[in-house]
């Protein structure tokens, strides 16, 4: 019945979990009460499922939908969490107040308008599930109490390339697949979509193109919206499916409605998305600066250049500290081609960052793959690895988190003082103990950066998911009343939906309700996230609660 799962406890696929190891459990609690001057803590043990009172399922599916359908209890917990920080907390406490009550794996598109249409005649709230890989709630079953039941569809099974177009360099590709798996299936071809955010093997095309999903890339093509040609939309009303178009000045954009709309309009099962020749000429190399503010000029003077570097990612140095010993921060600058060689673009760049105090050894530039040797090596593969360590420190009431925004550049320094030093002070206030703040850029544009800010504090095992609702409720009114958006790339869900209420005017919000309400005449898509339905007491969900 089910596709291969994520651990529902942690980072990574639930065949592939670490073994639980008390010592080293133990090791890392000693060592997080002496860095915070706490008194010893008590981990918590790994949660298994039988630690779970999961309440039997109300829903029956008809019976020719029953084979794709499942109500067994590890399904339903699995697709009950995403990896938020309070996902993670909860399972780790034992805590999950809401379970969904049946989760489907349909194997093609007539099967997931059935059931729709089912969900829809049987007010049935309905959550879209890729890889799970959400960290701002998006697969949340508390949708309130107007509901009969709560229906998780899973889409993994919808994982196919099924037609490339070689003439235009386009690929029409279902919305279930995975990140690893739809690179595959295009390398066959020549082909790849160039786009990796870190969630990238546990996260699905659907999945990216309904959150606006960011990836690795610095410049130039960031955004999901860069590769969707077209779209495939099931929704309660029925199946609509744009014009397939390089461009158009028709009128308000049909894919723009749909990308980024987190499952309240409908499912994606399909898109034309433009492909890229897989890259052949790369050169990479580390710049360190003394200041971190002297590398942001770096940067914008790169963003302005029209270089367009594959990766110009500026780390502060707490945050590059295991790579750059701590004193200097450090900027990943990289470029790749499929086309011809970087060399002078490099060299363009490097003598914008030389401009701006910005040091670099020539010597280790070299045509290989971008970030795999080296002090950017080093960062970069503890960026990979951080979500799978994660998880220890929840069992200790480490709170660990980021948040994600941009601002213009002419607002980029005072606001970086501002949130650093605003939220080293709410870190302290709600633990009680001195936390830290760090910041790196994830993309840069012409008119501003994308600062990525990581925090971390020790809070206690029992009160931990409320003092992040804490932290986290801060970070978004810090960030909104500084200016910035409160999710660049990951997504507004429902945790995100507070700080997204104060960014968006009123009118707008009633636009996209009205829209919602025209694709979802019942009301049942994805209900909380975003926006409520009209007419439907969805409850109190996000951080405010």
């Amino acid at each position: 019945m089910s596709v291969r799962q994520m651990n529902f406890w942690g980072w990574g696929w639930a065949d592939e979990a670490e073994a639980e190891d008390p010592d080293a459990d133990l090791k890392l609690a000693r060592s997080l009460a002496e860095t915070y001057g706490v008194a010893d803590i008590t981990p918590l043990s790994r949660p298994r499922l039988e630690d779970f009172d999961i309440p039997a399922s109300p829903l029956k599916p008809p019976k020719a939908l029953d084979a794709i359908c499942c109500t067994d209890d590890y399904e339903r917990l699995i697709h009950s969490l995403g990896k938020s920080f309070a996902d993670l907390a909860h399972a780790a406490q034992r805590k999950i107040a809401h379970f969904t009550d049946m989760v489907a794996f349909p194997e093609n598109e007539q099967q997931v308008k059935d059931l729709i249409d089912w969900a829809g005649h049987h007010n049935v709230a309905v959550i879209p599930f890729g890889g799970g890989s959400t960290v701002c709630g998006g697969v949340d079953p508390d949708v309130g109490d107007s509901y009969d039941g709560v229906l998780t569809i899973n889409l993994r099974r919808l994982d196919k390339v099924l037609e490339v177009d070689r003439s235009s360099r386009a690929a029409r590709v279902q919305g279930g697949v995975l990140g690893p798996d739809l690179e595959a299936q295009l390398k066959e071809h020549g082909y790849t979509l160039r786009h990796f955010p870190q969630s990238f093997e546990f996260s699905t095309l659907g999945g990216w193109i309904a959150t606006r999903s960011g990836g690795h890339y610095a410049s130039l093509y960031t955004h999901i919206d860069d590769f969707v040609e077209n779209i495939r939309l099931v929704s309660p009303a029925g199946v609509t499916e744009s014009r397939r178009l390089p461009g158009s000045g028709a009128g308000p954009s049909p894919d723009r409605m749909i990308i980024g709309s987190e499952g309240i309009m409908g499912i994606i099962t399909e898109a034309w998305m433009r492909v890229q020749d897989r890259p052949v000429h790369r050169a990479s190399v580390p710049v360190l600066f003394h200041d971190f503010y002297e590398a942001a000029e770096a940067v914008r003077a790169i963003s302005q250049s029209w270089l367009f570097p594959s990766n110009c990612r500026l780390i502060d140095a707490q945050e590059a500290a295991g790579a750059a010993g701590g004193k200097h921060s450090m900027m990943v600058l990289g470029f790749e081609s499929a086309d011809h060689p970087v060399d002078a673009w490099i060299d363009r760049a490097l003598e914008l960052v030389s401009d701006h105090g910005g040091v670099f050894d020539r010597s280790v530039l070299k045509q290989a793959e971008s970030n795999k040797a080296g002090a950017a090596g080093q960062w970069r593969n503890s960026f990979m690895r951080a979500p799978y360590a994660r998880t220890r420190g929840v069992a200790c009431g480490a709170i660990g988190d980021t948040f994600e925004t941009a601002n213009t550049w002419d607002r980029f320094e005072e606001f970086h003082r501002t949130v650093t030093e605003e939220m080293r002070d709410v870190i302290a206030r709600v633990t009680g103990h001195p936390g830290r703040i760090t910041c790196r850029f994830t993309h840069i544009y012409p008119d501003g950066p994308a600062p990525y800010f990581t925090y971390g504090g020790i809070g206690s095992t029992s009160g931990m998911v409320d003092q992040w609702r804490e932290i986290k409720s801060a970070s978004m009114e810090i960030v909104a009343r500084c200016g910035g958006t409160v999710t660049h790339h990951h997504a507004v869900g429902k945790d995100h939906r507070p700080g997204y209420e104060r960014q968006v005017e009123p009118l707008f919000r009633s636009a996209l309700q009205a829209a919602k309400s025209r694709f979802d005449p019942p009301g049942v898509m994805n209900p909380g996230v975003l926006i409520d339905p009209l007419d439907r007491d969805v409850g109190q969900t996000g951080v405010m609660k």
